[in-house]
């Protein structure tokens, strides 16, 4: 649901859940001078044209789940057709590996820097330049011709997807009550659920089932990211005036908002939870480069198959990943159902390699799926900003998923580097087991939230840092 930016609130704060407690939703609005909101409006450029209207919270999470599906979905267009290009580049496993490391690299290396400039300059211009180049990224990397060309354009593609996690985590976080953030972060995230799956599906279908070329995926899928830029500019641009409003009028009792120390993202909560995520998403993104390859290569099964079958994963994770979000916002301390979808997620990886029976490797995959990172990363992410200053909430999640990142840096290349020396993927999967069960040790050494919540202004549902 829309409202008008001429209807936005004017001032004051009220307590979370207020006013909208029986739902992620934001507090009533009252009216202020419609003259002053278009003269604010106008006075800003726009990378592409704008609604006019302030989003809802329902607006916020769908389209920032829908930002999420063609995130995945372009990223993992690749998996399904990495047979294909080894044989046409004649590559090998580490030279497979090393096309989604460049990627992540790149990625990785733009979370903080994009966490403190989505802090500073507004959220949303910071997600929707970022999605125009990686669409553009996507089809370029569809027209290379040879190996070290397509490295370029993933590395390209790489810079666009990282401005994507840090300010969208920082808006929702802000813009969601807290008692229903994690329900909110459990749906936003079901976007990458789909688009996982869609990617896998879409690219399998395309070059397998129709037998076009394997860039055709990629020229397609990148035609569509562009088109999400434009819905995302077009129906969230408007928050970005909101963080303009709220810094140059931020006070606290009447006195200047002080800017939080840095010190603050690094706590012993902090520093666990980064731990934590690094262990989960090496994990995770081993799983997601290589399953469809060792699906094919050492279970035998159809290479149009293996993307339906990689997909259970990230299908399994929505209801588990919405369901465990709901148990987690009725406890006091989450802590401990985070160890534990830890050691069930590091169980689950070591089951699906050790078993000869095929039905257990379904099973172990779907059961990851309920409890694995996109379960888990929700609570996380609820659990960071019980951790962390509402106005340091974007930077706090970009080096959240900085330390994930560095750990997708090394997994795909690692796992292939392992696979050409042992002779088989599986040693790749029982690493990434092993670590993610140190996460779950590392992260026993937590300790209750020490930021109390505060509470969001009315007048701007996503605050801008005083900094």
């Amino acid at each position: 649901m829309n409202v008008s930016t001429a209807e936005k609130p004017a001032t004051g704060s009220v307590p979370p859940g207020t006013a909208g407690a029986a739902g992620p939703a934001v507090a009533g609005s009252t009216a202020t001078s419609p003259a002053s909101s278009t003269a604010s409006s106008g006075a800003r450029r726009r990378l592409l044209p704008v609604s006019g209207k302030r989003p809802g919270p329902v607006a916020v999470t769908l389209l920032f789940s829908l930002g999420w599906v063609f995130m995945y979905a372009d990223r993992n267009i690749l998996s399904p057709v990495m047979s294909v290009i080894q044989s046409q580049w004649g590559l090998n496993k580490g030279q497979l590996g090393l096309m989604s490391t460049v990627f992540f690299i790149t990625y990785a290396l733009m979370q903080i820097p994009t966490g403190y400039l989505a802090d500073r300059i507004g959220r949303v211009k910071v997600v929707v330049a970022g999605y125009v180049v990686f669409g553009i990224g996507t089809i370029l990397s569809g027209f290379a011709p040879g190996f070290m060309v397509f490295l370029l354009m993933r590395a390209f593609t790489g810079i666009g997807e990282g401005t994507f996690y840090s300010p969208v985590y920082g808006i929702s976080s802000s813009y969601i009550s807290d008692k229903w953030r994690g329900v909110s972060a459990a749906l936003i995230n079901s976007g990458m659920a789909v688009g996982i799956s869609l990617g896998f599906i879409g690219s399998g279908y395309f070059t397998f089932t129709l037998g076009l070329p394997w860039h055709a995926s990629f020229l397609i899928f990148g035609a569509a990211t562009l088109i999400v830029a434009f819905l995302i500019n077009y129906y969230l641009a408007p928050i970005d005036a909101e963080h303009k409003a709220s810094a140059s009028s931020a006070t606290d009792d009447g006195a200047p908002v002080q800017k939080a120390s840095n010190k603050a993202l690094f706590t012993r909560n902090h520093i666990l939870t980064y731990v934590l995520i690094f262990c989960s998403l090496y994990g995770f993104f081993s799983m997601l480069t290589w399953l469809p390859t060792y699906l094919q290569q050492a279970r035998g099964v159809a290479p149009a198959q293996t993307g339906i079958i990689a997909s259970l994963v990230p299908w399994a994770s929505i209801p588990g990943a919405i369901l465990l979000s709901m148990w987690a916002r009725r406890l006091k301390n989450t802590r401990p159902l985070i160890v534990v979808l830890s050691v069930l997620g590091g169980l689950c990886q070591i089951l699906v390699p050790m078993t000869g029976n095929y039905s257990l490797v379904i099973a172990g995959l779907v059961v990851y799926g309920l409890v694995g990172k996109l379960a888990l990363d929700p609570i996380l992410i609820a659990f960071l900003a019980e951790n962390t200053p509402r106005s340091m909430y974007s930077t706090a999640y970009g080096y959240f998923n900085f330390a994930g990142m560095l750990s997708s840096i090394f997994a795909p290349y690692i796992t292939g580097a392992l696979a050409d020396a042992t002779g088989a993927l599986e040693a790749g999967f029982y690493l990434s087991a092993v670590l993610l069960l140190v996460g779950a040790v590392a992260f026993c050494f937590t300790t209750p939230a020490r930021v109390a919540t505060q509470p969001a202004p009315a007048v701007d549902p996503v605050p801008h840092p005083a900094a």
